[in-house]
């Protein structure tokens, strides 16, 4: 049983995926999925490049044509920008298939230590992580009593900012939304409104929202001292660009450029982080258990429930991270 994304939507489908291609395959038993914002932006056909529907997960190896390295019975996750053919995470069972550097490398294995209700965030952690390590490998200094400035307080920008924040950053999460902000502070997360951030205050702005909106984009920049560096981590799409800013900002971003610009008459760096590494799960993992990432989780569902939760969800303002357990799915009469 899986849901898979077509063109009328979510929908729900019984039996086993069909298995991909590929000089070597795994089969994954998905023990736990978690739903992600990229999620919700393909649904609703606004999220550009490749489809990562399902993605964020933690399953166990079923059947795998690399028993050395990916033996039956191993506990793994996924990393989505690794290229090969998969079915969707959003079901019982997933298969993966190409060849066996691309195998284990989008499959990292997880440690026995952490439960599958931690280690379904490893995902969106490595992410995170990418993101920190982006803005030290862009301006070649550590992050240590650096001003950093995080907008966009979702899931993304709050291990954004927790991870610079344990590499020694002063770090200023920041929200336009007062839902979102009340929701965080009550789950013990410090979070202050993004309206009204002093000028000229930070080193380095990261824009973690969901699109990197010009309005969202011209407030970092007003933050930033001069010779500051803003990272774009949130959505773009071809030819975004904002006026006085001579960059093409999803080009920046999905290519990892480093442009040294002008903006309102100050020098500024713009500079972009997209994907992950294999160090960056690795690093992720290591992390996770002194990270809170429990209390974001506000609900579990089923499979045959997930369909209608991404209608609702993409129409509406998601707070909190929802998890779906495959195995206690039930599906209805009507499937298809």
């Amino acid at each position: 049983m899986r849901v898979e994304l077509g063109p009328h939507g979510p929908h729900l489908r019984l039996g086993r995926p069909h298995p991909p291609a590929g000089e070597h395959r795994v089969r994954i038993r998905i023990a736990l999925a978690g739903l992600c914002r990229s999620d919700l932006k393909e649904v609703a056909r606004e999220r550009h490049g490749p489809s990562q529907f399902g993605h964020e997960l933690v399953g166990v190896v079923a059947e795998s044509t690399l028993p050395e390295v990916l033996p039956v019975g191993a506990r793994v996750g996924l990393d989505p920008n690794v290229p090969l053919a998969r079915t969707s995470g959003f079901a019982t069972e997933m298969y993966a298939a190409g060849p066996a550097d691309r195998l284990t490398a989008a499959l990292p294995r997880i440690p026995a230590e952490l439960s599958d209700r931690q280690a379904v965030f490893a995902e969106p952690l490595a992410c995170a992580e990418h993101c920190v390590a982006a803005l030290v490998g862009h301006t070649g200094i550590p992050l240590l009593g650096r001003r950093v400035v995080v907008f966009g307080a979702g899931a993304a920008g709050l291990w954004i900012a927790r991870l610079a924040e344990l590499a020694g950053a002063e770090v200023t999460l920041a929200n336009r939304s007062a839902d979102r902000t009340e929701f965080l502070r009550a789950r013990g997360f410090e979070v202050r409104p993004s309206v009204g951030l002093p000028s000229s205050a930070f080193a380095l702005a990261v824009i973690a929202t969901s699109f990197v909106r010009p309005e969202i984009l011209t407030e970092a920049l007003r933050t930033l001292v001069p010779d500051g560096l803003v990272l774009l981590y949130g959505g773009t799409a071809p030819g975004d660009r904002l006026p006085d800013l001579a960059c093409d900002l999803d080009r920046v971003r999905r290519r990892e450029q480093v442009v040294r610009t002008t903006w309102a008459g100050r020098p500024v760096t713009v500079a972009g982080s997209y994907g992950t590494g294999r160090a960056d799960f690795a690093a992720a993992l290591a992390v996770l258990p002194k990270l809170p990432v429990e209390r974001l989780v506000t609900a579990e569902i089923t499979l045959a429930e997930l369909p209608a939760v991404l209608r609702e969800q993409v129409s509406g303002r998601p707070l909190g991270k929802t998890l779906i357990r495959p195995r206690a799915a039930t599906a209805p009469t009507n499937a298809t």
